[in-house]
């Protein structure tokens, strides 16, 4: 029965590993979107949610699409590029990708007349999917299913690089709660975030597609990572995060703040 149970379990974390950030880079990304909200978009979000805050459900959709109400959803956690392709070549994925579902979420939220549990699914969904389409490895290669068959050596523990650029690498980077990293990465000055906005979610997911491809690069198959691979992936991290909360807060605000 040990075995049993075990056997599940690992099955079980495997399983998640095809999603996105671990809980916390889902939770900071919700976090600065909070910090940036209007006042009129804050109150409207919350009204959405019956009071609840994005944070709340920054990674609902990760356990929701295990469950067969929205197993329609699994695949809209990432765009899968092959090696081959680029990010204009490489075939569409006929149930959905993240991109298209970015896109036709927002839209619903955008043109309004949603039942009340419509209007909080649609939400529920672009707060987790912004926090994911920022992270590189869900702009990785179909044939290694997001780097989820990609392995590698963490500080001595066989892994893969998915499940490191979603949990492993934002952990080892700081040891902060997600309250502290908006704390200590929120802070662009104006003009520089003035330059991160303005932007589509198409063109969040190319400049993740290159971040993949670098990711790809410098982490061959085997490759033992340690404390400069940490050090050079925490700025990525710190980037990517940050750039996830402040669009995440731009396109709540003009959704619910016009």
């Amino acid at each position: 029965m040990k075995t049993r149970t075990t056997i599940l379990t690992l099955a079980l974390i495997t399983s998640l590993t095809c999603f996105g950030w671990g809980q916390k880079g889902h939770d900071v990304v919700a976090y600065i979107a909070e910090c940036h909200l209007t006042p009129n978009a804050k109150a409207a979000v919350e009204a959405a949610l019956d009071g609840k805050s994005i944070v709340y459900y920054a990674n609902w959709l990760d356990n929701a699409s295990h469950q067969p109400e929205y197993a329609y959803s699994k695949t809209w956690h990432y765009k899968n590029i092959d090696a081959d392709k680029t990010y204009e070549t490489m075939s569409l994925n006929h149930r959905g990708d993240i991109v298209t579902a970015l896109n036709e979420q927002i839209a619903k939220l955008q043109a309004g007349g949603l039942s009340h549990t419509d209007e909080a699914l649609a939400l529920k969904m672009v707060v987790h999917l912004v926090g994911d389409v920022h992270q590189p490895m869900h702009l990785g290669h179909l044939s290694d299913l997001g780097g989820n068959r990609w392995s590698v050596t963490y500080f001595g523990r066989e892994r893969n690089l998915h499940g490191i650029w979603d949990t492993d690498l934002v952990e080892s980077a700081h040891k902060w709660s997600y309250t502290e990293w908006q704390q200590q990465i929120d802070r662009l000055p104006a003009e520089a975030s003035a330059k991160v906005l303005g932007k589509t979610p198409d063109d969040w997911a190319r400049e993740t597609y290159n971040l993949a491809t670098w990711v790809y690069a410098s982490t061959p198959e085997g490759t033992k990572i340690s404390y400069d691979y940490v050090a050079t992936a925490a700025e990525v991290i710190e980037q990517q995060l940050l750039f996830g909360g402040l669009r995440l807060a731009e396109t709540l605000n003009s959704i619910y703040d016009k």
